[in-house]
């Protein structure tokens, strides 16, 4: 057996260079933390809100696919009742056919007329069975009733699968959207955690301030504008939301996202809206700013982003983002993209 040796002991000179390494290290780790401190309550704010901003352009992608997904699950249910109802009527051809098949048999063999039971290509066989005429009528019948809802039997088998498959698909982007969501809004947080009790009243200072720049306040108030009719309607329940807090992917009643609110608020007025922003710009007729009337639906940076309803003197009123309630603000406050009217 080989012995161990211990380790020497490192020498008084070796001994000195290690210390002298661990204080530059030491000071180098305070010299890097020195040069990065704490982001200011302003940098946490303006990275706060572009998370925020990020995860609502995610919410609409979030709504979209979970829209699609509940409109290809409801064909595929159809779907898959159309086959089951297909299937019957093919059960019942072939009942029909059974008596004739098994009177063949006792009487000295299956005629093969009716081996379509037994055969994987009904085509081949019916066009041979007509041209040596061997088959009757009614068997004839029977049989072209067989061929036609077996094929539309397999179609209709073949679209279900599909549609079941596209919404496995907006299930997984669904899935996807709402991971990304709940990350930046995590992200968010945290950098809000980080804060102290100080720095917290300054931010809340901040906003506070920005808020009253844009014109915005969240307070208790009834619509009393000049909108008559279906706007007015709408605009009552908007106004009657004010103060309830954003929520991403929520329609109501206790909270909204940007889109929740206005489809909610139409939809009070009898008028249905799609479920996501693009969708409501899409389905909209176009107004020109300088034409807009209180009820119309404003699009505020791109068609899929952020809106809400022009509530007049321009002015709007919106569900913002997370962490915020309710509010009217001016139609300035974010950039105006363009409007539509229901």
């Amino acid at each position: 057996m080989g012995s161990h040796r211990r380790p020497k002991p490192p020498t008084r000179p070796r001994l000195a260079v290690l210390a002298a390494s661990a204080g530059a290290f030491s000071l180098l780790s305070t010299a890097q933390s020195q040069a990065e401190p704490k982001p200011s309550v302003e940098k946490v704010r303006q990275e706060v809100e572009e998370l925020y901003h990020d995860s609502e352009a995610g919410t609409e992608e979030y709504n979209s696919a979970r829209g699609k997904k509940a409109s290809l699950q409801k064909a595929a249910n159809d779907a898959q009742e159309q086959v089951a109802a297909q299937q019957a009527q093919v059960n019942e051809i072939r009942a029909a056919m059974g008596p004739v098949a098994a009177s063949q048999y006792r009487d000295g063999g299956l005629d093969p007329s009716l081996r379509l039971f037994l055969s994987a290509d009904p085509d081949d066989y019916l066009s041979q069975a007509e041209l040596l005429d061997r088959t009757s009528s009614r068997q004839t019948s029977l049989l072209r009733s067989l061929e036609q809802k077996q094929r539309e039997l397999a179609q209709t088998r073949a679209e279900a699968w599909e549609k079941l498959e596209a919404a496995r698909e907006a299930q997984e982007q669904m899935a996807e959207r709402k991971l990304e969501i709940q990350s930046k809004l995590r992200k968010a947080q945290k950098l809000l955690n980080s804060l102290t009790a100080e720095q917290r009243a300054e931010l809340r200072a901040a906003e506070a301030e920005a808020d009253r720049a844009s014109g915005s306040s969240d307070g208790a108030a009834t619509y009393n504008g000049p909108a008559s009719g279906r706007a007015r309607t709408a605009l009552e329940f908007a106004y009657a939301q004010l103060g309830k807090p954003y929520e991403w992917g929520s329609t109501g009643p206790g909270s909204y996202d940007c889109s929740g609110l206005t489809g909610a608020s139409w939809r009070a007025a009898g008028v249905s809206l799609p479920r996501t922003v693009n969708e409501q710009y899409n389905a909209g007729r176009k107004v020109a700013r300088a034409d807009l009337q209180p009820g119309d639906v404003i699009y505020w940076y791109n068609n899929s982003q952020h809106n809400g309803l022009y509530v007049g003197n321009g002015k709007a009123i919106h569900a913002p983002r997370t962490g915020k309630n309710i509010e009217i603000t001016n139609l300035d406050s974010m950039p105006f993209f363009a409007a539509t009217r229901p």
